[in-house]
């Protein structure tokens, strides 16, 4: 007999929601981890200490903006940036222990070091093999740089460094104007950087709805993000503590350089499959290093199987996420189902941006006849009161049918409000479902109300 019914290795989003499905299915299952702490890239050192960050810097710029308009006078706070880690720290060792202890209820085992497939049906972790029924391969990705670049995570640092630097810089460069780029630019602008972003291409937010990439462009600008686009950098040259970015216009070919006491590679993640021999077990990989699996998640070996960052599709946790519970219900016998047309995604700034579906560019290239319902966070009376009147929501459905194929907000609480489209999407809803669906007064949704409205006969407060 196997040891376990599922080794998943890997406990990530991917890797530990697989394993507490599994589980709960009725399945024996264990998760390979060689970190000390439980939760991968995204609660170690990602999306929930970046979190932190933003939340901490939103709150001094409120201070420093916005609290003497209210009437709380007095001094603007100080930064104690060691006490800013303590509590990034905290917000961390407080999700991570939370997955222990789910394990525990679950009764998922922890086998601790990092694994390897010497052949289907086994996992070596350390010294020890483990036999399975099951593999799910969940480890997730790195940082990826470019050429010219070293990354010593002290001058020139990637995310993981961006997190934990040893003191906040005079000046910061950022190699890439994706979602982490912005998102860890804006926190250390707001903490007295002068931060300048360096994008390849001409736009920030690749694959972004055009409309909504121009206006948040705007709106970084004045929070005093500096943009140098269609730039690709050459190299990054460390003297001394300082670096210096080159970099070469596409437009004319001119060069230049920038001088900065910190730069931050955001130029997007790589699979992270080195050490698994998965190639020595038979698993088929993709030019790009990610690995080949089928409609079922299922390998080019039977018994393993692959989800999250290590496999096609967007870097997210949350898809991840659904991955995972989607291929133990495969593994215990059940149908497992992932829509792949309704994953939102969403950039933490202030003011947020989420999107879901298919934007205007994707429907141009298609020939299909859409319509748009716009409605500006202006018109919104609680986004106004709060300061936070910047942006928009941008709703698209079918000419014909009226059924909503995507939305688009720029604006306060997008990563939540973008989730109500997510839903009516799922059940195939209208823009007109939307609009006769009562919400709540004084509430940032009401503006995807207008938006839905916009798409009818036109929206109450525009």
């Amino acid at each position: 007999m196997a040891d376990y019914d599922v080794i998943v290795i890997g406990a990530g989003p991917g890797g530990y929601v697989c394993a507490i499905r599994c589980a709960q299915l009725g399945l024996k299952t264990a998760v390979v981890e060689g970190r000390e702490t439980l939760g991968g890239t995204c609660l170690n050192v990602g999306c929930i200490p970046s979190k932190a960050l933003l939340h901490a810097t939103h709150q001094l710029h409120e201070a420093e903006h916005n609290f003497a308009k209210m009437g709380l006078k007095g001094k603007s706070p100080s930064v104690d940036w060691k006490q800013m880690q303590a509590y990034k720290q905290d917000v961390i060792d407080g999700n991570t222990k939370g997955i222990e202890f789910l394990f525990k209820k679950n009764k998922v085992d922890w086998l601790k070091g990092w694994g390897s497939i010497p052949e289907a049906g086994k996992v070596k972790v350390g010294d020890e093999v483990h036999t399975a029924k099951s593999i799910v391969v969940a480890t997730g990705s790195e940082p990826s740089s470019l050429p010219g670049i070293e990354i010593d995570e002290k001058t020139v640092v990637t995310s993981t460094g961006a997190l934990s630097l040893g003191k906040i810089p005079k000046s910061m460069v950022v190699i890439g104007a994706g979602v982490i780029g912005l998102e860890m630019g804006s926190v250390y602008a707001r903490l007295g950087a002068e931060v300048t972003v360096v994008e390849y291409l001409d736009a920030i937010t690749p694959g972004m709805d055009g409309e909504v990439a121009r206006s948040f462009q705007k709106i970084l600008t004045k929070q005093g993000l500096k943009f140098v686009l269609g730039a690709a950098v050459q190299a990054v040259d460390v003297k001394n503590g300082k670096a210096t970015v080159k970099y070469q216009l596409r437009k004319d070919d001119s060069q230049a350089t920038i001088d900065a006491e910190t730069v931050l590679v955001a130029t997007g993640r790589k699979p992270y499959t080195d050490g698994l021999g998965l190639e020595g077990a038979g698993v088929e990989l993709l030019p790009r290093g990610q690995i080949k699996i089928d409609d079922h998640w299922k390998t080019s070996i039977p018994g393993i199987y692959a989800i999250g960052d290590a496999v096609v599709g967007p870097m997210l946790a949350h898809k991840a996420e659904d991955e995972g519970m989607a291929v133990a219900e495969v593994i215990a016998g059940k149908h497992g189902h992932v829509n792949y047309a309704v994953i939102p995604g969403v950039i933490y700034t202030t003011p947020e941006v989420a999107s879901v579906g298919l934007t205007e560019e994707a429907l141009k290239q298609e020939g299909r006849a859409y319509k748009v319902g716009k409605f500006s966070f202006m018109g919104n009376a609680r986004a106004k009161a709060v300061f936070q009147g910047e942006g928009f929501v941008k709703l698209i459905a079918d000419k014909e049918t009226d059924r909503v194929l995507g939305c688009h907000i720029i604006g306060p609480g997008a990563g939540d409000l973008i989730h109500e489209i997510c839903v009516a999407m799922e059940f195939g809803a209208s823009a007109q479902d939307v609009a006769l669906t009562c919400h709540a007064h004084p509430t940032f949704s009401e503006a995807v109300r207008e938006a839905a409205l916009a798409c009818g006969d036109g929206a109450i407060h525009a």
